[in-house]
């Protein structure tokens, strides 16, 4: 029986785990930012000549000199009130540029998500529904390349090979130039999201599939496996009612728990093909100081990762039958 108090415990604990974590990663992101090098005034002007009267606004508008003690209790008190601040960059509330990046990378990345989770739950299985066979050892050599490769390299060669040689992808972008977002077709919008979601589901689809495959190698193995054989199973229906329920859900909590791997390559992603996501505003965020918007990034992107292993954990714990009849026995 599933035990919702439990299950309330857990969450608790996990929250004020959380708020924890957050107020750490606070700290030590206004830590760095303050040892960071670059001078975020000369950042946002460039080569541009200005007055000493200009300059002097400008430090003064970016904070320059300001304690770092009082820019924390000032941004924390702010957050406490539901203000995150305005962009420095973009001139903007925080939120605002948050929440139109943060939608066009959760498309990216979930549709990613999807395709590795997909496509590496059936490599798996099959590979290990064929161990020893060509399949089982192309599959092996896919994943073992893979998983050796950087993503922003294997998205560079995606738009190399599909975009730059052949054509037949756009190069870059969320949507075409000079066009209104009202305009924007929806065919428009998933010719350039084919490539980029593609390139980051690479590196999750071989974690998937080499899993999968170790975990059913591992059940074809065992005794009733071997009983099931005996009475005359075999073949797919054999995997299919043995083996397939059981790695099932181990491997839909080891796809939760990459939601780290999948914003940190979503971040290379959007910088190669030029994807107007959150990934691409931390960058700008971090490589021209704009400190409220680089926070509020890191704070939503901490909270996004959390969750994801979370989901995992309610998982393992609370939704594998086998777990819960374990610990109820205990």
């Amino acid at each position: 029986m599933f035990n919702y108090k439990k299950l309330a415990i857990f969450l608790g604990y996990k929250t004020i785990r959380l708020i924890i974590l957050l107020i750490a990663v606070a700290i030590i992101s206004f830590v760095l930012i303050d040892l960071s090098p670059i001078d975020p005034v000369r950042a946002y002007i460039g080569e541009m000549a200005v007055s000493g009267e200009q300059l002097v606004n400008l430090q003064q508008y970016w904070g320059v000199g300001v304690p770092i003690w009082e820019k924390a209790l000032n941004w924390a008190f702010d957050v406490f009130r539901g203000n995150f601040g305005i962009s420095l960059i973009y001139r903007v509330p925080v939120l605002e540029v948050i929440g139109d990046r943060f939608q066009a990378s959760l498309v990216l990345m979930f549709v990613s998500w999807l395709i590795s989770g997909v496509l590496g739950f059936t490599l798996g299985t099959l590979a290990g529904m064929y161990r020893g066979s060509w399949i089982d050892k192309f599959v092996k050599i896919y994943c073992y390349i893979l998983l050796s490769a950087p993503t922003f390299w294997i998205a560079l060669l995606m738009l190399m090979v599909f975009s730059v040689y052949l054509g037949w992808f756009p190069t870059g972008l969320g949507v075409p130039v000079g066009v209104l977002s009202e305009n924007v077709t929806f065919w428009d919008w998933l010719d350039r999201l084919i490539l980029p979601a593609t390139a980051l589901s690479v590196i999750g689809i071989a974690q998937i599939a080499l899993f999968t495959r170790d975990k059913l190698n591992n059940i074809m193995s065992s005794d009733f496996i071997i009983f099931a054989k005996a009475r005359g199973e075999k073949g797919w229906s054999l995997v299919k009612r043995h083996g397939v329920r059981n790695i099932l859900l181990p491997a839909i909590t080891i796809q939760f728990l990459s939601f780290s791997e999948l914003f940190g390559g979503a971040v290379l992603v959007e910088q190669v093909f030029s994807y107007p996501g959150i990934g691409q505003a931390a960058v700008a965020a971090g490589l021209r100081s704009d400190v409220p918007l680089l926070l509020g990034i890191v704070i939503f992107s901490t909270i996004f990762v959390f969750c994801g292993n979370t989901i995992a954990d309610v998982i393992y714990k609370f939704v594998d039958p086998r777990i819960r009849e374990s610990e109820s026995n205990e």
